[in-house]
């Protein structure tokens, strides 16, 4: 009898702890150029605000720095930059900073490996960012050698093209994509959205592209978009029921 009772107690226990570890989440996001983490360190509650699930104490929220460095087009002054900008607005012809850029995928990846080592499962991880951060949460998502939960791009852009097109993503590919942009973005010039968007689709990735009537900042309806997207990627209805 007490073997059987042992027995049922440890079935419970794993069954739970599956559960547990079935519901833990993280989430990876990226400020943009001469921003620091607290910057957009609100999101969880923007997100949470408009999604109670969002505000799960299961999902793990991270923003990690980005290094400081000389940014060319200020004249070499310093300052927090996930990579170097050589021209200004950026446009669908900006020159990439190559090194930089994938320095910023490493610093995504061990964040993503760091989360998986306290138990969130990697395809229970989104990455985002904003502008520059955006545009490094797009080459680590898709470089990245598994699926994620989703990759989120705020007025970012598509940075190392070349080594998406016609590439065969592998498993990165079913990693799903949000990417909102401002209609009038004089900084990150709106056709990225177009041209990033177009690479990523002829790869297989499923693409959420939306547009808002603003500059290079954050909208409300892109945030409610946002909010219902990543509530539909981490808690889907066949889950909770």
């Amino acid at each position: 009898m007490r073997r059987a009772v042992h027995g049922a107690l440890v079935a419970s226990l794993s069954t739970a702890a599956t559960t547990t570890c079935a519901m833990k989440a993280g989430v990876v996001f990226l400020h943009g150029l001469g921003d620091t983490p607290a910057g957009w360190s609100d999101l969880k509650y923007q997100l949470g605000a408009q999604k109670a699930s969002l505000k799960s104490p299961d999902i793990s929220w991270v923003f990690p720095a980005a290094p400081t460095i000389a940014i060319t087009i200020n004249g070499g002054a310093t300052m927090p930059g996930w990579f170097d900008l050589f021209d200004w607005p950026v446009g669908t012809d900006a020159r990439d900073d190559r090194d930089m850029v994938l320095k910023g995928v490493a610093a995504v990846a061990a964040a993503v490996a760091k989360l998986e080592a306290d138990g969130v499962p990697a395809d229970r991880i989104l990455v985002g960012g904003f502008s520059q951060g955006g545009a490094i949460a797009l080459n680590a998502a898709y470089r990245h050698p598994a699926k994620l939960a989703g990759c989120v791009a705020l007025s970012g852009w598509l940075t190392l093209k070349e080594d998406f097109s016609g590439k065969d993503l592998g498993a990165a590919k079913a990693t799903p994509c949000f990417w909102g942009h401002g209609s009038f973005d004089d900084k990150v010039l709106f056709p990225h959205q177009a041209v990033g968007v177009e690479v990523l689709k002829a790869a297989g990735v499923d693409v959420d592209a939306s547009q808002y009537p603003m500059g290079h900042g954050a909208h409300p309806d892109e945030m409610a978009r946002l909010a219902a997207w990543v509530d539909k990627i981490l808690f889907p209805p066949a889950a909770a029921a």
